[in-house]
């Protein structure tokens, strides 16, 4: 009949209630201290790029090597082979870039390659596409000269 009715709660001592503080602390803490590694881009096969060699034809470049990550803009005679990894050491900051290729195929005119290049990370360094220029001074009217050239007290062609 006894074993049907609940037992009281248990209550919690100081050093108890310190331990278990301590406990989950410490496991919230190093739940933050995963290091996570991460690969994109193409992923270089040693012994792919050592098939290719200068006067190898494209079409063969790309059946043993595969599709480039991008090629050159102008003319389309160069391909690059791009690869990164990286590494986040805690999940509040933002990841570092721990390794990467770049496999450069130069090809001439008659689409047979004539240079390869490989390139690591202390090879490079890193820069940022958004260009951050400052205007230069009268490319563009300001509100003084369009109230003038709308007064006709300045001319709407040529200087200042």
């Amino acid at each position: 009949m006894n074993s049907f009715l609940p037992r009281p709660a248990r209550r919690l001592t100081g050093k108890s209630l310190a331990v278990a503080l301590l406990t989950s602390l410490s496991a919230l803490s190093l739940a933050g201290c995963v290091t996570e590694h991460s690969t994109q881009g193409y992923l270089l096969d040693d012994e792919a790029l050592a098939k290719v060699k200068p006067g190898m034809d494209g079409t063969a470049v790309l059946h043993v090597m595969g599709s480039p990550s991008t090629t050159s803009t102008v003319g389309n005679q160069t391909w690059y082979y791009v690869s990164e990894k990286r590494e986040i050491m805690f999940q509040f900051m933002g990841p570092k870039v721990v390794d990467r290729h770049i496999v450069v195929i130069d090809f001439n005119k008659a689409n047979k390659v004539e240079k390869i290049a490989n390139y690591g990370l202390q090879d490079g360094a890193a820069f940022d596409f958004i260009s951050r220029t400052t205007p230069t001074n009268g490319a563009e009217p300001t509100l003084l000269r369009q109230l003038l050239r709308a007064t006709g007290q300045m001319p709407s062609s040529g200087g200042p």
